[in-house]
Protein backbone atom coordinates (compact mmCIF):
# COMPACT_ATOMS: atom_id res chain seq x y z
CA UNK A 1 0.00 0.00 0.00
CA UNK A 2 1.35 3.41 -0.95
CA UNK A 3 1.59 6.00 1.85
CA UNK A 4 -0.16 9.31 1.20
CA UNK A 5 1.89 12.45 1.85
CA UNK A 6 1.19 16.17 2.10
CA UNK A 7 4.33 18.25 1.51
CA UNK A 8 4.76 21.36 3.65
CA UNK A 9 7.51 23.86 2.95
CA UNK A 10 9.20 25.79 0.19
CA UNK A 11 10.44 24.06 -2.99
CA UNK A 12 7.70 21.44 -2.64
CA UNK A 13 8.07 20.44 -6.30
CA UNK A 14 11.66 19.43 -5.67
CA UNK A 15 10.83 17.12 -2.77
CA UNK A 16 7.59 15.86 -4.38
CA UNK A 17 9.65 14.37 -7.19
CA UNK A 18 11.82 12.49 -4.67
CA UNK A 19 8.74 11.26 -2.79
CA UNK A 20 7.23 9.81 -5.97
CA UNK A 21 10.54 8.13 -6.84
CA UNK A 22 10.48 6.48 -3.40
CA UNK A 23 6.95 5.14 -3.96
CA UNK A 24 4.86 7.68 -2.02
CA UNK A 25 1.68 9.39 -3.25
CA UNK A 26 1.55 13.18 -2.89
CA UNK A 27 -1.99 14.31 -1.96
CA UNK A 28 -3.84 17.47 -0.90
CA UNK A 29 -5.98 15.93 1.87
CA UNK A 30 -6.36 12.86 4.14
CA UNK A 31 -2.60 12.11 4.39
CA UNK A 32 -0.87 9.38 6.36
CA UNK A 33 2.14 11.66 6.92
CA UNK A 34 3.14 15.30 6.60
CA UNK A 35 6.58 15.90 5.11
CA UNK A 36 8.10 19.02 6.68
CA UNK A 37 10.68 20.21 4.16
CA UNK A 38 12.75 23.01 5.63
CA UNK A 39 14.10 23.77 9.09
CA UNK A 40 12.87 24.21 12.65
CA UNK A 41 10.42 26.98 11.75
CA UNK A 42 8.86 24.85 9.01
CA UNK A 43 8.28 22.00 11.46
CA UNK A 44 6.42 24.28 13.88
CA UNK A 45 4.29 25.77 11.11
CA UNK A 46 3.44 22.31 9.74
CA UNK A 47 2.35 21.12 13.19
CA UNK A 48 0.20 24.21 13.66
CA UNK A 49 -1.57 23.61 10.33
CA UNK A 50 -1.74 19.80 10.54
CA UNK A 51 -1.78 18.94 14.25
CA UNK A 52 -1.09 15.39 15.42
CA UNK A 53 -0.52 13.94 11.92
CA UNK A 54 2.94 12.24 12.00
CA UNK A 55 5.69 14.48 10.64
CA UNK A 56 8.51 13.18 8.44
CA UNK A 57 11.21 15.82 8.77
CA UNK A 58 13.41 16.39 5.73
CA UNK A 59 16.14 18.99 5.76
CA UNK A 60 16.24 22.00 3.50
CA UNK A 61 17.93 24.33 5.97
CA UNK A 62 21.14 24.65 7.95
CA UNK A 63 19.06 25.06 11.14
CA UNK A 64 17.09 21.87 11.68
CA UNK A 65 17.78 20.32 15.08
CA UNK A 66 15.13 17.62 14.64
CA UNK A 67 16.40 16.49 11.22
CA UNK A 68 18.01 13.09 10.81
CA UNK A 69 21.72 12.87 10.03
CA UNK A 70 20.76 10.70 7.04
CA UNK A 71 20.17 12.10 3.58
CA UNK A 72 16.56 12.79 2.65
CA UNK A 73 16.30 9.85 0.24
CA UNK A 74 17.63 7.48 2.90
CA UNK A 75 15.03 8.72 5.39
CA UNK A 76 12.22 8.15 2.89
CA UNK A 77 13.44 4.66 1.94
CA UNK A 78 13.47 3.62 5.61
CA UNK A 79 9.96 4.99 6.15
CA UNK A 80 8.76 3.13 3.07
CA UNK A 81 10.23 -0.11 4.45
CA UNK A 82 8.56 0.47 7.83
CA UNK A 83 11.88 1.01 9.61
CA UNK A 84 10.67 3.83 11.81
CA UNK A 85 8.92 4.66 15.06
CA UNK A 86 6.53 7.49 15.88
CA UNK A 87 7.51 9.57 18.90
CA UNK A 88 4.69 11.40 20.70
CA UNK A 89 5.97 14.65 22.21
CA UNK A 90 3.80 16.67 24.60
CA UNK A 91 2.70 20.21 23.81
CA UNK A 92 2.08 23.18 26.10
CA UNK A 93 -1.20 25.08 26.31
CA UNK A 94 -1.51 28.68 27.51
CA UNK A 95 -4.96 29.78 28.63
CA UNK A 96 -6.33 33.18 29.66
CA UNK A 97 -9.48 35.24 29.14
CA UNK A 98 -11.26 32.36 27.33
CA UNK A 99 -8.41 32.19 24.81
CA UNK A 100 -5.73 29.56 24.38
CA UNK A 101 -2.54 28.93 22.44
CA UNK A 102 -0.89 25.55 21.77
CA UNK A 103 2.87 25.14 21.31
CA UNK A 104 5.11 22.24 20.38
CA UNK A 105 8.23 24.24 21.33
CA UNK A 106 7.53 27.09 23.72
CA UNK A 107 5.14 29.66 25.14
CA UNK A 108 6.67 33.13 25.45
CA UNK A 109 5.31 35.94 27.63
CA UNK A 110 7.11 39.10 26.50
CA UNK A 111 6.93 42.80 27.23
CA UNK A 112 4.52 44.39 24.79
CA UNK A 113 6.56 47.60 24.62
CA UNK A 114 10.30 46.89 24.19
CA UNK A 115 11.12 50.21 25.86
CA UNK A 116 9.64 49.07 29.18
CA UNK A 117 10.06 45.95 31.31
CA UNK A 118 7.01 44.14 32.62
CA UNK A 119 6.37 43.18 36.23
CA UNK A 120 4.75 39.91 37.18
CA UNK A 121 4.24 37.36 39.91
CA UNK A 122 4.14 33.65 39.26
CA UNK A 123 2.97 30.44 40.91
CA UNK A 124 3.99 26.82 40.52
CA UNK A 125 1.18 24.34 41.26
CA UNK A 126 -0.77 27.00 43.13
CA UNK A 127 2.11 28.23 45.30
CA UNK A 128 2.72 31.92 44.56
CA UNK A 129 6.19 33.41 44.78
CA UNK A 130 5.74 36.45 47.07
CA UNK A 131 7.92 38.98 45.21
CA UNK A 132 7.55 40.61 41.81
CA UNK A 133 9.88 39.82 38.92
CA UNK A 134 10.92 42.67 36.63
CA UNK A 135 12.20 41.90 33.16
CA UNK A 136 11.31 41.14 29.55
CA UNK A 137 9.19 38.11 30.49
CA UNK A 138 9.43 34.32 30.60
CA UNK A 139 9.75 31.35 28.27
CA UNK A 140 8.02 28.06 29.14
CA UNK A 141 9.51 25.28 27.03
CA UNK A 142 8.86 21.66 26.17
CA UNK A 143 11.83 19.31 26.06
CA UNK A 144 11.47 19.33 22.27
CA UNK A 145 11.87 23.11 22.21
CA UNK A 146 14.53 23.39 24.90
CA UNK A 147 17.33 23.67 22.34
CA UNK A 148 15.78 26.88 20.98
CA UNK A 149 14.86 30.14 22.76
CA UNK A 150 15.10 28.46 26.18
CA UNK A 151 18.69 27.46 25.52
CA UNK A 152 19.66 30.93 24.28
CA UNK A 153 18.54 32.34 27.65
CA UNK A 154 19.80 29.59 29.98
CA UNK A 155 22.70 28.06 28.02
CA UNK A 156 21.18 24.65 28.84
CA UNK A 157 18.58 22.17 27.63
CA UNK A 158 16.70 19.24 29.14
CA UNK A 159 15.04 15.96 28.14
CA UNK A 160 12.17 15.65 30.65
CA UNK A 161 9.70 18.13 32.13
CA UNK A 162 8.80 21.77 31.46
CA UNK A 163 11.49 24.44 31.43
CA UNK A 164 10.88 27.94 32.77
CA UNK A 165 13.40 30.61 31.76
CA UNK A 166 13.38 34.23 32.97
CA UNK A 167 14.22 36.62 30.16
CA UNK A 168 16.53 39.54 31.04
CA UNK A 169 15.37 39.91 34.64
CA UNK A 170 16.73 42.86 36.63
CA UNK A 171 17.69 40.50 39.46
CA UNK A 172 19.32 37.12 39.06
CA UNK A 173 16.57 34.53 38.51
CA UNK A 174 17.66 30.94 38.00
CA UNK A 175 15.79 28.94 35.40
CA UNK A 176 13.68 25.97 36.49
CA UNK A 177 12.97 22.52 35.09
CA UNK A 178 9.61 21.43 36.47
CA UNK A 179 7.79 18.11 36.42
CA UNK A 180 5.79 17.49 33.26
CA UNK A 181 2.42 17.75 35.05
CA UNK A 182 3.22 21.12 36.65
CA UNK A 183 0.93 24.15 36.31
CA UNK A 184 2.49 27.60 35.88
CA UNK A 185 0.50 30.78 36.53
CA UNK A 186 1.65 34.33 35.78
CA UNK A 187 -0.09 37.50 36.96
CA UNK A 188 0.86 40.73 35.21
CA UNK A 189 1.34 43.57 37.71
CA UNK A 190 2.67 46.05 35.13
CA UNK A 191 2.12 45.58 31.44
CA UNK A 192 1.31 45.36 28.70
CA UNK A 193 2.59 41.85 27.88
CA UNK A 194 2.11 39.71 24.79
CA UNK A 195 1.85 35.91 24.75
CA UNK A 196 3.22 33.95 21.78
CA UNK A 197 3.21 30.24 20.92
CA UNK A 198 6.11 29.03 18.74
CA UNK A 199 6.26 31.14 15.56
CA UNK A 200 2.50 31.45 15.12
CA UNK A 201 0.84 34.69 14.04
CA UNK A 202 -1.83 34.52 16.75
CA UNK A 203 -1.02 36.09 20.11
CA UNK A 204 -2.75 37.30 23.28
CA UNK A 205 -2.34 40.70 24.95
CA UNK A 206 -2.25 40.84 28.76
CA UNK A 207 -2.83 43.85 31.01
CA UNK A 208 -2.51 44.53 34.74
CA UNK A 209 -4.28 41.88 36.78
CA UNK A 210 -4.53 39.35 33.96
CA UNK A 211 -3.46 35.82 34.83
CA UNK A 212 -2.26 33.25 32.31
CA UNK A 213 -1.99 29.52 32.99
CA UNK A 214 0.59 27.35 31.19
CA UNK A 215 0.58 23.56 31.45
CA UNK A 216 0.96 20.33 29.52
CA UNK A 217 -1.68 19.84 26.85
CA UNK A 218 -3.50 16.61 26.05
CA UNK A 219 -2.48 17.12 22.42
CA UNK A 220 0.88 15.82 21.16
CA UNK A 221 3.30 16.32 18.31
CA UNK A 222 4.05 13.10 16.44
CA UNK A 223 7.57 12.87 14.98
CA UNK A 224 8.69 10.04 12.67
CA UNK A 225 12.07 8.68 13.79
CA UNK A 226 13.88 6.38 11.36
CA UNK A 227 15.87 3.48 12.77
Amino acid sequence: MKNKIIVFGKKSDEISKLLKECGFVVVQKSPDFIVSFGGDGTIMRSENKYPEIPKIILKNSRVCKLCSSLENDEVLKKVKLGKYTIESCYKLVAETKNKKLLAMNDITVHNGDPRHAIRYKFAINGKWIPHEVIGDGVVASTSLGSTGYYRSITDSFFELGIGLAFNNSTEQSDHMVLKENSKIELEITRGPATVFADNQDNNITLGVGDIITIKKSKEVTKIVRVK
